[in-house]
């Protein structure tokens, strides 16, 4: 009996030695998992292509990186189709990924109709309010927040005037189907009619009907080019006109400047997005509520000049507005 307790106290203690060892191993697992750093999935909608939103998306992830964040990205482009769109924001709904970016007003119409257990930042949108996307700027509200790409429509229409003093007319080119157009038309009328000028507004539903709207707005001293995503995916129709006809092309941002506009005073698109990328890290690492996130814009657009496109359409920059560029594209 003594023998058999004594095999019986070994073998107990052969287990409890191997409970430990194996507790042991287990705590150290868990350790080395909670120490790992952490992934997250990020969904892109990009709503067509077309450098702006292009540079966007690129400075979105610079963020991300630079925070040293560990992220699997899901992109999808709806290519200007809102079936596709509706699509996009579906699939991402089903999957509720860790946060998810909308890139430009009818893409981020669409993610917010769909997503409600992401969070979802915008980027290339120009009126949060009235695209339905935020209860206000200041206080967002529900899991939407982001940032504007509202231009100073107003002082990119009064360049027309800087560089063609006796200009009588302004030609406007934008998609009926996108509300951020609809706002910076708004404004550009407002501030034509201060400047003495007439504008002429033509509407397309896609981008191939942009040439056509460009050869139909008749005898105009400029053409204005807002940030409508129709309009700038197919900015080389405008140019091809602009030239034709020496009509001078005023864009709606800088990076329509270094694709052949003549001049802006315009948005850094890259910078926008990495601006939206830094509101990320601080929803996916600090748990920052998009709904108190207020809506940012970007503080101060810069003078972006492109002599040699100017020359191309008839209508060189003068010296004075040379000199007080921010950016000149060689």
């Amino acid at each position: 009996m003594k023998k058999k307790m004594s095999t019986l106290l070994a073998l107990a203690g052969a287990a409890a030695l191997a409970l430990a060892g194996c507790a042991g191993t287990a705590g150290s697992q868990a350790k080395s998992s909670s120490g790992s750093a952490q992934s997250y999935n990020v969904a892109i909608a990009q709503y067509v292509s077309h450098p702006s939103l292009d540079a966007a998306v690129k400075g979105f992830k610079a963020a991300l990186t630079d925070a040293k964040l560990n992220v699997t990205y899901d992109v999808q482009n709806a290519q200007g189709d809102q079936g596709t769109a509706t699509s996009i924001a579906q699939k991402f709904a089903s999957q509720k990924p860790n946060l998810v970016l909308a890139v430009a007003t009818p893409m981020a119409q669409t993610i917010a109709q769909n997503v409600a257990d992401s969070p979802v930042l915008f980027t290339a949108v120009t009126d949060p309010v009235a695209a339905q996307l935020v209860d206000s700027n200041e206080k967002p509200g529900a899991n939407v927040t982001g940032t504007t790409d509202l231009n100073p429509v107003a002082e990119q229409v009064a360049l027309v005037k800087q560089v063609i003093p006796n200009a009588k007319s302004v030609g406007v080119i934008y998609s009926s189907g996108e509300v951020n157009s609809e706002v910076q038309v708004k404004l550009a009328k407002a501030e034509a009619q201060k400047q003495g000028l007439t504008l002429v507004e033509k509407k397309i539903t896609n981008s191939s009907e942009v040439v056509q709207a460009a050869q139909t707005l008749g005898d105009v001293d400029a053409i204005y080019v807002p940030t409508d995503n129709m309009v700038v995916s197919a900015l080389d129709s405008v140019l091809q006109v602009a030239h034709e006809k020496k009509i001078l092309v005023v864009a709606g941002e800088a990076t329509s400047v270094h694709n052949g506009a003549a001049l802006t005073y315009g948005l850094d698109y890259e910078k926008l997005g990495r601006q939206t990328g830094e509101m990320a890290v601080k929803i996916l690492k600090e748990g920052a509520d998009p709904a108190t996130m207020a809506v940012q814009a970007q503080a101060e657009p810069q003078l972006v000049v492109n002599p040699k496109a100017a020359e191309l359409m008839g209508t060189p920059i003068p010296q004075a507005l040379l000199a007080k560029a921010d950016i000149t594209v060689q």
